[in-house]
């Protein structure tokens, strides 16, 4: 499985220090997207309090199964 999510706004390069294991890709209308895999819950959980202490809206959390 492949975790996407979603926050509003262009990361800088430097983002991919917080996000350790996560792809990071700017998407067309404006948001930052984090990819990863094999995240298990507690990971999860540690990006997304990443993506909260660094004050960034989240749009998108979801699991997508690898082609």
């Amino acid at each position: 499985m492949i975790c996407e999510i979603r926050v509003e706004g262009y990361l800088g390069k430097n983002a991919a220090v917080w996000f350790d294991g996560f792809e990071i890709e700017h998407a067309a209308n404006g948001e930052t997207i984090l990819r990863g895999t094999n995240i298990d819950q507690s990971a999860l959980h540690g990006i997304l309090n990443r993506i909260r202490d660094l004050g960034l809206t989240l749009t998108l959390v979801r699991q997508i199964e690898k082609e």
